[in-house]
């Protein structure tokens, strides 16, 4: 059996590489050679060619046929357009910004996608509400006019190895520079489905296993568990023996998180991954802690460069002393504010027992 992976050297790359090879594909990678990975086995073919340049790519391809062929990289539709009798099977993976208000939550009323999003969910069909959104909706439809019985995965946030946007780095940056306070905003609670490269790779090798159930099937596909922003904080800083102290502020006042929280609001996005572990039976390989805490540290041992592309395309500053502002200016703020009075204390309703809750009618437990 023959496999073509076009991409193959990014953050799952490898992992669907080593699983193809582990199921008896022998394997091709199709990419611009511009990015080695040490982690591609010596017996694994590379095509080197640009997967953005159609014409170069049905050059380099000529008249070879595969049987699978999993699309990572380039431009999607005009690859599935390219493969139409040159494999017998397509997988493809795309992205969550062709659901409506992915990228633009404000444009749903009330602001702010359902919680958990599935599959079905509305899509961007109208490109004022997001471009992007848009041409990634058509792009999905594109793929299965070429490929009818295709499967295609919308990727969350993927983090892991060669992450060309390591979102952690804003945290383990700060870490390595030894802050001590970190600010969040709306006290970190915003809830962002990401996927650890190897899970994300067992969701597309699963595919592969079962392509019964996966024929012309869309999958959402990320970590079983989702952390807030405010445990991915704590998580990163346990990993990297590291103790913040939080400084919690509206997301209109906190400038700084902009990069971690990845949109204009807090609200959440995260997936409903009930059709790819009931059709697929998907469970991750690495447990969400262990996986952000293994991300953790292999940014601490192979930090991207200070001021390097990553930074750049993070957007993050990393301008302490305006930080450092911020929070004296908060600090400020909510010594000044008035302590309003309320004749009768507003309370949790009566159903809640935990801290700060009603006592309870009886010391000894009965």
């Amino acid at each position: 059996m023959k496999a073509l992976v076009i991409g193959g050297t990014g953050p799952t790359g490898p992992f669907i590489v080593g699983g193809l090879r582990a199921r008896g594909y022998s394997v091709a990678i199709l990419h611009t050679g511009n990015h080695e990975v040490k982690e591609i086995p010596e017996d694994v073919e590379h095509i080197h060619v640009d997967p953005w340049d159609v014409t170069a790519l049905a050059r380099a391809l000529s008249d070879r046929s595969f049987d699978l062929c999993v699309a990572a990289y380039g431009r999607l539709r005009s690859i599935a357009e390219l493969m139409k009798g040159r494999c017998d099977r397509f997988i493809s993976l795309g992205g969550g910004p062709s659901y409506l208000g992915y990228m633009n939550p404000g444009i749903l009323s009330p602001p702010g996608m359902p919680v958990p999003v599935p599959e079905s969910a509305a899509r961007v069909v109208e490109s004022k509400d997001d471009a992007k959104g848009m041409r990634i909706a058509l792009t999905e439809d594109a793929v299965f006019e070429s490929f009818p019985d295709a499967t295609h995965f919308r990727y969350p946030i993927v983090y892991g190895p060669r992450q060309p946007m390591p979102r952690e780095w804003s945290i383990v940056r700060r870490i390595l520079d030894g802050r001590r306070q970190i600010i969040l905003p709306d006290g970190g609670l915003t809830l962002c489905h990401c996927g650890y490269a190897e899970n994300l790779a067992e969701a597309i090798l699963l595919a592969v296993d079962k392509p019964e159930r996966a024929s012309g099937r869309i999958y959402n596909c990320g970590d079983s568990q989702v952390l807030t922003l405010a445990q991915t904080v704590e998580v990163i800083a346990e990993a990297l023996g590291h103790a913040f102290e939080t400084v919690s502020m509206p997301y209109a006042l906190a400038k700084p998180t902009r990069p971690m929280v990845m949109q204009p609001l807090t609200t959440h996005r995260v997936y409903d991954l009930s059709r790819l572990c009931a059709d697929l039976g998907y469970r991750d390989v690495v447990p969400v802690r262990e996986a952000v805490a293994r991300t953790a540290r292999h940014l601490a041992e192979n930090p991207p460069a200070r001021g390097g592309v990553e930074e750049r395309v993070l957007q993050d500053p990393f301008d302490y002393p305006a930080e450092d502002r911020l929070i004296a200016a908060w600090h400020s703020l909510l010594e000044a504010f008035p302590d309003i009075h309320f004749e009768s204390p507003p309370g949790y309703t009566l159903a809640y027992s935990g801290p700060g809750g009603r006592t309870p009618s009886s010391a000894i437990f009965e």
